[in-house]
């Protein structure tokens, strides 16, 4: 299974506080548009080995992985989006999708090749995976808000549990490149940089639930069905 861009790390209790202080419970967010200044970013360049064919190619309701995790990020209000590819082509209107040559080497060199596809104009990202569709938008959004509220780094967690997707400031793009290797992503950066995590809850509105595996695609179909 490829390591999520955020994986646990000696995750704490969420709770209400100071956005430059350490963890919250993010409030409401109002749905419509949001004009943030938030990029998106979606990973969706692996092989899916243990599931026989690319991910971003496999299909839930008529609708690609990469197709959904555009619309998460869209949907959450960030914008542009930028969907790095490897081992798949992938064309969907109204993204910018740059091709990882190195995709083999693991998550690291997509992120660093997504970072650097980042337009100038942007203050911040969300990444988000292709494969963990039934993250929902609000947590997009909950994000986004943590931002704009001061926060320079906001994590998205499940009963405190630290997974995806994650927001980086710009001021930190660099840094996050820097420690991106084989498959961490931007976990060792995370690691590193604890004292700029802002933790937000988002298990009312979405499940990080990852699909590596054919039983992991009927079970996550199932649950969607279930949704309704």
């Amino acid at each position: 299974m490829p390591e999520p861009v955020s994986a646990p790390v000696h995750s704490g209790p969420v709770h209400s506080g100071p956005v430059h202080s350490g963890p919250v419970h993010s409030g409401p967010v109002h749905s419509g548009p949001v004009h943030s200044g938030v990029a998106g970013l979606l990973l969706a360049a692996g092989a899916g080995r243990r599931l026989g064919r690319p991910k971003a190619l496999v299909e839930i309701g008529g609708q690609s992985l990469a197709a959904r995790g555009v619309t998460l990020l869209r949907d959450g209000g960030a914008g542009p989006v930028v969907v790095v590819t490897g081992a798949a082509q992938v064309f969907l209107p109204g993204v910018v999708t740059v091709h990882n040559p190195d995709w083999r080497t693991g998550m690291g060199s997509s992120l660093r090749t997504g970072l650097g596809a980042l337009p100038a104009s942007s203050s911040a990202v969300v990444i988000a995976l292709v494969d963990q569709p039934l993250i929902g938008a609000l947590a997009v959004r909950r994000l986004i808000a943590a931002f704009q509220a001061g926060a320079s780094v906001a994590v998205a967690c499940y009963s405190g549990q630290r997974r995806n997707p994650v927001l980086i400031s710009r001021r930190y793009w660099g840094e996050a490149a820097a420690a991106a290797e084989a498959d961490s992503g931007a976990r060792e950066f995370l690691r590193a940089r604890q004292d700029l995590v802002t933790l937000v809850e988002c298990g009312d509105v979405g499940r990080p639930d990852d699909l590596d595996t054919a039983d992991d695609l009927k079970r996550i179909m199932d649950l969607m069905d279930s949704d309704g």
